[in-house]
């Protein structure tokens, strides 16, 4: 256990660095008197910002409801486990909440763990879709032409990941079961290799019964979850009154939010902060303004989930009368994904 710890402890570290990095890169030259400057000039856009939170994590919800549908899980249970996941995340390294989601929570979804996890890997090709439709949306001509070109190949390998998982789940079914007797046949791992298959086929079952309508109406929510993601920010620009034109605080959603792709600390500290400056910056805004407006929506979306993710944790933990600690718990969960 010590030395699973110290490997932890060693993986941990260079992202902590990242974050260290990339704190001190976004706030050398903010000082004191910027902070002290910061004020809330429109409170009545405060609503805003709390309403349109709460409608994209309720429907991020349904989403994955719908998403597990053919597993017979309710959205009571569904909503559960996703933000009590999304908690995690914000709090544990090696995305640990996802991890939870697939594995500690199979039995409380009643779903194999491989079910659960081609919901997740669906649920981010969906997310990383759209936010990479808004970001080459509202990008303009200034942007660094590395960034286009890596938005570009994110959006090229979500809508292949997509148009896979969608719409060649029935196709991929049989090579899949050819695939697998043939290595059966010329390996001595046949009973490790049924296992893996049945996962496999289990996986595609799922994404095949969502079907194409199905699909179409999971990036309809997808498209409306992030609108309302993209409002938040633009109700947080209005909070404080920051000067910006207005495609950056849509710009900076897409951004701020494909930022999570760089591994860093847990919930993304420092990346988060830069992404955002870079983004508004670009469209008109001060830089000191830029840095306080990222750092306190950063600091909002931080607590508001993680509050909610973690009350919903521990108010299920108490009704099921369960002592044994979280950390205990997460040191049961496999080292490697299988």
């Amino acid at each position: 256990m010590t030395q699973t710890r110290s490997r932890n402890l060693v993986k941990t570290v260079p992202g902590l660095l990242v974050s260290a990095f990339f704190l001190w890169y976004t706030f050398r030259g903010i000082s004191f008197e910027h902070m002290r400057g910061l004020r809330i000039v429109h409170p009545m856009w405060i609503l805003g910002v709390l309403g349109f939170t709460c409608a994209s994590y309720t429907l991020r919800c349904v989403r994955w409801t719908r998403m597990m549908r053919s597993t017979g899980a309710g959205f009571g249970v569904c909503a559960r486990v996703l933000m009590t996941s999304l908690a995690a995340n914000n709090i544990l390294p090696f995305r640990i909440g996802d991890i939870m989601r697939v594995f500690t929570y199979a039995r409380d979804l009643g779903a194999s763990p491989s079910v659960i996890l081609s919901t997740v890997i669906l649920e981010k090709l969906l997310d990383i879709f759209v936010l990479v439709l808004l970001f080459v949306a509202f990008m303009g001509r200034n942007v660094n032409p590395h960034s286009r070109l890596i938005a570009e190949v994110l959006l090229a390998i979500s809508s292949a990941g997509l148009l896979i998982l969608l719409l060649g789940a029935r196709t991929l079914e049989p090579i899949v079961r050819r695939w697998f007797a043939h290595l059966s046949s010329n390996t001595g791992f046949g009973k490790k290799l049924q296992k893996i298959e049945h996962w496999i086929l289990l996986a595609l079952d799922c994404i095949r019964q969502i079907g194409v309508a199905g699909s179409l109406l999971l990036l309809l929510q997808s498209v409306i979850i992030w609108t309302c993601e993209g409002m938040i920010f633009v109700s947080a620009a209005h909070v404080i009154g920051l000067v910006t034109d207005p495609i950056g605080p849509w710009q900076g959603v897409s951004v701020a939010n494909l930022s999570y792709l760089i591994p860093s600390s847990p919930g993304a500290i420092g990346t988060f902060e830069w992404a955002v400056k870079t983004s508004l910056v670009s469209h008109g805004a001060s830089e000191p303004r830029a840095v306080l407006y990222g750092l306190a929506l950063h600091a909002w979306l931080l607590i508001s989930v993680t509050g909610a993710g973690g009350l919903i944790f521990l108010l299920h933990r108490i009704r099921i009368h369960n002592h044994t600690p979280l950390l205990e718990e997460i040191e049961t969960l496999p080292a490697e994904l299988p």
